[in-house]
């Protein structure tokens, strides 16, 4: 039989939201493991806040349902609060309010008792590396130490799951750096962690997992190389010569050497041709051994790596012009009645 702790702390399943006739997340299933990290990720629009509004407990799904940790997001609001730890985008105003102020406060929204809630956040500064700045007024710190801040707010509770909504927008690259690391260290600790961020390179640095919605659909999930491997079906390798005289007679090589519809394309300026194939690397072997039989001059023969920001916009592509074309249409039919 299959203990608490061994089932996902979080599953979310047909989850459908409705404003109106607007679909903001459609038939929506995911699960999430104890102890990872997951990207949440989509365009502006796609569905990512109304989701984590139904996980908080901020907003009722019109079908479906999504549970952490076993209980209903929906039905039992008040034990979702203590199981999560939220973070929204914006930071909010607290002026004259110290860190320390600004903790107790929300300890004792948390219904921490007051004998142990000096104890509790000594604690959770320590763990979030802000102790120094115990005494300094929030209104009064940098954006990325508001941030860090906010991440201690959602520990006081010692919730199992962590939401934060875009915390390292508007960060300066040493800032992003520190907030990386104590997320890492969250989950080192044994936090599970939903992350949503626009900066998609950070984040593909944090996550074990991540998910792809747009349109309120669920396009991509699973690990990064899953996707990779999902939505990317061919590979792109890149041949470079040392001079771009034998650059056609590469190219006439290469589309003899691959499949029919491989993509090869040249880069004089770079001396190089790309091809994006579905040939195994037995094949890109054999390919090889025969440009070096063939005297070409190679000097450099790489796969190029993919990464999340190109995954993403194909995941997206054709989505966005779907939604491009809709507003299109609506100012095309606006004009006319007009």
């Amino acid at each position: 039989m299959m203990s608490k702790n061994d089932e996902p702390i979080v599953v979310i399943e047909h989850l459908t939201k409705r404003y109106g006739g607007f679909v903001a997340v459609d038939d929506l299933n995911l699960t999430l493991e104890r102890g990872r990290i997951l990207g949440f990720i989509g365009p502006n629009g796609a569905g990512k806040t109304t989701t984590i509004k139904v996980l908080v407990g901020h907003a009722r799904p019109t079908s479906g349902f999504a549970r952490i940790n076993g209980v209903d997001c929906t039905r039992e609001p008040g034990k979702i609060k203590k199981l999560v730890g939220y973070m929204p985008d914006r930071f909010g105003a607290y002026d004259n309010m110290r860190v320390r102020e600004y903790l107790d406060f929300f300890g004792a929204a948390f219904g921490i008792p007051r004998k142990v809630r000096r104890k509790r956040i000594e604690e959770v500064m320590e763990t979030a590396g802000i102790t120094h700045m115990k005494d300094l007024f929030v209104e009064s710190l940098s954006h990325g130490m508001q941030q860090r801040v906010g991440i201690t707010r959602t520990l006081l509770h010692d919730p199992d799951l962590l939401i934060l909504d875009e915390p390292a927008n508007g960060l300066d690259p040493r800032a992003r750096i520190e907030i990386r690391e104590l997320l890492l260290h969250l989950a080192e600790l044994g936090k599970t962690l939903i992350v949503t961020s626009h900066i998609l390179p950070e984040l593909s640095r944090i996550c074990d997992e991540v998910a792809i919605i747009s349109q309120g659909k669920l396009r991509a999930s699973g690990t990064l190389e899953q996707i990779l491997r999902q939505v990317h079906q061919r590979r792109i390798w890149e041949v470079m010569l040392t001079n771009a005289e034998q650059l056609p007679a590469l190219e006439h090589k290469l589309r003899e050497s691959l499949e029919s519809d491989a993509e090869v394309d040249v880069s004089p300026a770079e001396a190089t041709v790309r091809c994006q194939t579905v040939a195994d690397d037995e094949k890109i072997q054999r390919v090889l051994h025969q440009l070096v039989v063939d005297q070409f001059p190679v000097v450099q023969f790489r796969e190029i790596q993919l990464d999340l920001e190109e995954t993403f916009m194909t995941v997206t592509k054709g989505d966005q012009a779907e939604t491009t074309q809709k507003v299109e249409t609506k100012s095309e039919t606006r004009s006319a009645v007009t």
